[in-house]
């Protein structure tokens, strides 16, 4: 008899939501980036995500196994650019902004083919894809031009992103939980 392995989407979807609310409220302006941020990053948006991709994988979902996988991997390398520089290796120097920037419109483009994935899917999906592509695009630019507004803007992109993609979240738990459809998505 094979064992019913659960829905790993919710845990995914909440690791990339709560830890793109948290960093989204810092690129508003509003904290500095900090433990807070760094630990989300780490434990929930960096390992909650992976080991959610791995089950995926496990499910044979290879959409949401790379989107989680890739995504998880995101988190743990972010935090990797921001603390390895206070390590005091000398090849850790800090990122010029403008490479910095190379890396988040990587992730855009990758983002970018993860939306066209998601046609055909739910709207929820569809806006969680295409918002996170926007933001890492407006981050990217940010960076390119040192334009603190375009930043701030990414940030509101980026907490709506993230509330999108906690709304998909429960919508999805909710229905597992209660067996049937409770939210639209």
């Amino acid at each position: 008899m094979e064992t019913k392995i659960a829905n790993p989407a919710p845990l995914g979807l909440m690791g990339f939501a709560m830890t793109t609310i948290l960093l989204n409220i810092h690129n508003m302006g509003f904290f500095p980036v900090s433990s807070v941020i760094l630990a989300m990053g780490i434990c929930y948006g960096g390992l909650a995500q992976i080991i959610a991709g791995i089950m995926c994988f496990k499910k044979g979902n290879t959409f949401a196994a790379t989107a989680f996988t890739s995504y998880g991997f995101f988190w743990l390398s972010l935090v990797c650019v921001w603390m390895l520089p206070a390590t005091g290796i000398k090849e850790a120097a800090a990122t010029p902004p403008a490479f910095l920037g190379w890396y988040l419109a990587l992730w855009g483009i990758f983002t970018g083919f993860m939306w066209v994935g998601t046609w055909g899917n739910s709207k929820v999906q569809q806006f969680v894809f295409l918002s996170l592509t926007i933001l890492f695009f407006m981050l990217a630019t940010a960076l390119w031009t040192g334009n603190a507004m375009i930043h701030h803007f990414a940030g509101v992109v980026g907490v709506i992103c993230g509330s999108s993609a906690f709304y998909l979240a429960m919508a999805e738990l909710l229905e597992e939980a209660k067996e049937k459809r409770v939210l639209p998505y």
